[in-house]
């Protein structure tokens, strides 16, 4: 039986090649079930127009986000394309302890490392339902050049192959069937035993229930 460390809040890890769709699924279940909420990753890179720190991402500087690494504040972190990018340990923590739960919007290098700390997470990777569909997507978006296209392609096979490191996989061809199965797995996962005692301490106790 898995422990939530007394975290009475669920963590869920959501991980996908891209061009997947794990980000519009994602987006379309946080309205669905507003008591989730997403975790906001902290980043070196400068702030994108219209973005804004807090929402979008919580921008800082390298020195800091080095010094904030090495004391082991992130839950996950990682380099990309010269660029730090990481979750804050102490935000996830303090939310779960609240019993918010919490999703996590990252790939499968995160969610292994996630996964070390918070062994009770529910991974989810979302598949394209071919390499074909996921090209066909990746074009339609219109906000990569083709030699990006080709690039993202060739790192989905790489990115598919662990998706067996996660115990859900949905296969997004049907949004709106996949958006279901979803919400399906966050569902059950908060009625997993461990979860209902931290959310139920009282009553469990009421009713002679000892979670181990």
């Amino acid at each position: 039986m898995s422990s939530t460390n007394g975290f009475s809040g669920s963590l869920f890890v959501v991980a996908a090649p891209s061009g997947a769709g794990k980000s519009t699924l994602v987006n379309a279940l946080l309205a669905k079930e507003p008591t989730i909420k997403l975790s906001i990753s902290t980043t070196t890179r400068a702030p994108r127009p219209g973005e804004t720190h807090g929402k979008e991402y919580y921008f800082t500087t390298a020195d800091d986000f080095v010094a904030r690494a090495q004391n082991g504040e992130f839950l996950e972190w990682a380099e990309v394309h010269g660029n730090y990018y990481g979750t804050s340990r102490l935000m996830v923590e303090q939310q779960m302890k609240t019993g918010t739960d919490v999703l996590l919007e990252i790939d499968w290098q995160g969610a292994r490392q996630v996964k070390k700390l918070f062994p009770q997470a529910a991974g989810i990777f979302i598949l394209p339902p071919s390499i074909a569909a996921l090209e066909e997507r990746l074009k339609k978006r219109a906000t990569d050049e083709p030699h990006v296209i080709t690039k993202r392609l060739l790192a989905a096979g790489g990115e598919i192959a662990h998706a067996p490191e996660f115990e859900y996989a949905i296969i997004n061809e049907e949004f709106d069937v996949a958006l279901s199965e979803l919400t399906a797995i966050i569902r059950a996962a908060r009625c997993r035993f461990a979860q209902q005692a931290a959310r139920n301490a009282s009553l469990f106790a009421q009713l002679g229930i000892h979670a181990e």
